[in-house]
């Protein structure tokens, strides 16, 4: 069957890739599309009328864009008519969104704005098109590629994770998870530049998978975004947006480099990307290596290290009938997992290596040896994920409508190897491939409705090729409908929409033999019964962003949404390395149901920005592990571990984000920026230890004194500054039921940073410089949300589990290259 999914994908790429659109290029008629006149403009200061050159004008919804001239002018050629969304941005700038009829033929002068706060950010996560963020009623914030080069992290989950509101769940410096207020794992889907990125995402020792330098931004929706997407948003939506459209004639490229001292990490990526006429692509390669981190309490922790190689891009056409990209990403890596048992006597990590007679093996310390370099122990995984996708936009006629069709095929293949006496055996091996899709028809704008309906879903298949079974062999197959609708009043903007959507399982039956081999003898031991399942559910939003003036916003949103359990949660039956204790699945699970309720307030003057952010959320069915008892009451044992099934109950989170950013008059360039997020987070009718759920983050006040400066001479060029406090507060409610958590202290960090541009005599960039330090004073402390956080004792210093990672400076070197 799947490889029936598998041909219907081939089909259906070819047939919407560029070279078939390319082949539908026909002249157009007085009811088909049409090219809209060259559109033209200028950017300008408003203050000074003085032309603003290299600023942006990017049309999101046709990825078209192109870069003003040294007289702030541009031209567009092939844009379709209708009327669609542009956003100009300019650095040092507040971004300007508005509407454009392209057919119009006139003109147009973009006034900006000196920002000394960012007021016009533009979105395409969680509405059905690009929107301004201020007004859009659903939850989200923007992280953008200058915040990411300036707060460079380990992994892309780590680069985010300082946003309020978002967290992440570590297995040391490779492994990140992303988690939204307080939730994480299948309840939050991560997209790849608008696409379902599917892996193994119900475990805990694999991160998201997507290159880090192929990011632009990130878009994070907080709460529900089932709307758009379906099951497993329930918490959230996590959006990696690629770099905008090459401006039309140019070819250019970017070479970065990245140095940590932490775990000596190195990174090289280059970048390729042109358009000749319509005819578009991008291409990247990127390199990763790192060896154990440290920190002040554990020294360098024992295989920590990790490598990677990366490569995406896309080729296709942009004309005026849309645009048809052929995309590509392959992300290759390799990581230690770290275990952390210790020597009782010196406290030093120990690893296992075979006994002198070869047939087994003892546990010895490390040396000082085994800590340096880049090279990998077992135990250790691979992850291999590779994306083929087509990514499409057509434009329906004169009137503005459109078409988006996506569609790709994943394969995410996961090693795990333990074996120390035969290193290249898999323990675990899944072996996962999806097709998904999404159809999207944005219809004409009319008496200021805009509509969108469209239909998205999958195929799933998941094998089992090691020598241990943890979950079964399963198929997954996903549907649902949905139609979204946006119309604004003056001020007042209100959008809402409901889904509806079918998601059915099937595990396979695996009997075991006495060698732990599959087997059809009837005698053999029943590993896996197998099952079928069915989730029927619903989803809904209503929302409204009401701009009392150009100051003050208020927003609402009520929004719903739904999570079919995972096929961990349904089948499971075997020892979970992750977690150290033996999983039992419970295939009569229903779908995680809940109903969040969000409210905001966003003030905003030249010199201050308030932003008030609340939620409640209430879910049914929430899904959860209880111990298993013997009959005598005394703990179920199996395989030497303590058992434990899922099951399901009532919980209820509510919290928020509270941020008061400074810029004080006459220096508008000194940024005082301030932001306390929070999450309480309780399961109801449960006895008092199990009424705090797992995985929780403590509260985090954090905040940064950043100047920035757009000129300091004629070859410096916006240099920055910034100094920040990051206080995350002592987590006393905790799952404690089970051993499952402990309570977290407190702790400071502090992180520092400086840059510049480095221009030429003419003003072209000629490299962009960053030098970041994390954890200046490297403070030893533990994330409540560190995986590591539960490993053995510390002799040594009377300590339990491994702490995170100390001082890290980074240094990051960005080179444009320019070749027409």
């Amino acid at each position: 069957m799947f490889s029936t999914f598998f041909r219907s994908f081939i089909c259906v790429a070819l047939a919407s890739g560029p070279a078939a659109v390319a082949a539908q290029e026909l002249p157009a008629t007085p009811r088909g599309r049409a090219t809209a006149p060259p559109l033209t403009g200028r950017v300008v200061d408003a203050a000074t009328g003085e032309a603003l050159p290299g600023s942006t004008v990017l049309f999101e919804d046709l990825k078209q864009g192109t870069a003003t001239g040294s007289d702030g002018s541009f031209r567009f050629a092939n844009l379709p008519r209708g009327r669609f969304t542009v956003q100009v941005r300019s650095l040092g700038y507040n971004t300007v969104t508005q509407a454009v009829d392209t057919g119009s033929g006139q003109p147009l002068e973009f006034k900006l704005t000196v920002a000394a706060t960012e007021i016009g950010q533009v979105v395409v996560t969680g509405v059905s098109q690009a929107t301004q963020l201020r007004r859009s009623p659903v939850p989200t914030a923007v992280v953008d590629r200058t915040r990411l080069n300036q707060t460079s992290g380990s992994n892309l989950v780590d680069a985010i994770a300082h946003t309020p509101g978002v967290a992440q769940i570590t297995t040391g410096a490779a492994i990140s998870k992303p988690v939204v207020r307080g939730l994480g794992y299948n309840r939050v889907i991560t997209l790849n530049n608008g696409a379902r990125q599917e892996g193994q995402q119900w475990g805990d020792e694999h991160g998201i998978e997507i290159d880090e330098f192929s990011v632009d931004r990130a878009e994070i929706i907080k709460g529900p975004g089932s709307l758009l997407y379906g099951s497993d948003a329930m918490a959230g939506v996590i959006n990696f947006v690629a770099p905008d459209p090459i401006a039309e004639g140019r070819i250019k490229g970017t070479a970065t480099a990245n140095y940590q001292t932490n775990n000596h990490l190195q990174a090289y990526s280059f970048e390729n990307a042109g358009n000749l006429n319509g005819f578009n692509w991008l291409a990247r390669g990127t390199r990763k290596v790192a060896g154990n981190y440290q920190n002040r309490y554990d020294g360098r922790v024992y295989n920590s290290g990790f490598n990677e190689w990366d490569a995406n891009g896309y080729v296709g056409l942009n004309k005026s009938w849309g645009y048809s990209h052929l995309t590509f990403s392959s992300f290759n890596q390799r990581l230690g997992l770290t275990e952390g048992a210790r020597d009782p006597q010196t406290g030093r990590f120990l690893k296992d290596v075979p006994d002198a007679a070869g047939t087994d093996t003892e546990a010895v310390p490390v040396t000082d040896a085994d800590l340096r370099g880049y090279g990998l122990a077992v135990p250790q995984q691979q992850v291999n994920h590779l994306r083929i996708g087509t990514d499409n936009s057509f434009i329906m006629g004169e009137s503005g409508g459109r078409l988006g069709l996506q569609v790709s095929y994943q394969q995410n293949l996961r090693r795990e190897y333990g074996n120390v006496l035969d290193p290249s055996e898999t323990s675990l091996y899944f072996q996962l491939r999806t097709v998904d899709y999404s159809l999207r028809y944005f219809l004409p704008e009319h008496n200021g409705w805009n509509l969108t309906v469209g239909t998205s879903g999958l195929h799933q298949q998941n094998r089992n090729l090691g020598v241990e079974f943890l979950i079964p062999a399963y198929r997954v197959n996903e549907a649902g409908v949905f139609g979204v609708a946006k119309k604004t009043i003056g001020s007042l903007d209100i959008s809402g929409g409901l889904r509806y959507d079918v998601r059915q399982i099937a595990a396979d039956r695996l009997q075991l033999d006495s060698d732990e081999r599959p087997s059809t003898d009837p005698t053999a031991e029943m590993k896996f019964p197998g099952f079928r399942s069915s989730f029927r559910n619903y989803s809904g939003s209503l929302g409204a962003a009401y701009n009392v003036n150009e100051k003050l916003t208020v927003k609402a949103n009520l929004s719903r949404g739904f999570r079919a359990p995972n096929i961990a949660e349904l089948g499971s039956n075997g020892q979970h390395e992750g977690t150290i204790r033996y999983e039992i699945g419970n295939d009569n699970l229903a779908a995680e149901t809940s109903l969040q309720a969000d409210a905001g307030v966003s003030y905003v003057t030249d010199h201050v920005r308030l932003g008030i952010d609340a939620f409640t959320n209430s879910i049914s069915n929430y899904i959860f592990t209880r111990r298993l008892l013997a009959a005598g009451g005394a703990d179920s044992l199996r395989d030497g571990n303590l058992a434990y099934k899922y099951a399901q109950g009532q919980a209820r989170l509510y919290g928020g984000e509270v941020s008061l950013d400074f810029h004080p008059h006459p220096l508008d360039w000194l940024h005082f920026e301030n932001s306390f997020s929070m999450v309480r987070a309780r399961q109801l009718n449960v006895p008092a230890e199990e009424q705090y759920l797992p995985f929780i983050p403590g509260d985090r006040l954090q905040s940064e004194l950043r100047a920035n400066f757009r000129r300091s001479g004629k070859r410096i060029t916006n240099p920055y500054a910034r100094l920040q406090l990051e206080h995350t507060f002592a987590q006393n409610r905790y799952y404690s039921a089970f051993g499952t958590e402990t309570a977290t202290p407190g702790y400071t960090l502090v992180n520092a940073g400086v840059g510049t541009d480095v221009a030429s005599a003419a003003g072209r960039t000629l490299f962009s410089l960053y030098l970041t330090a994390n954890n200046l004073f490297d403070v030893g402390y533990q994330s409540h949300l560190s995986r590591l956080k539960y490993a053995d004792y510390n002799a040594a210093n009377g300590r339990t589990g491994v702490f995170n990672q100390g001082r890290n400076v980074s240094v990051r070197l960005v080179v444009p290259l320019s070749f027409k």
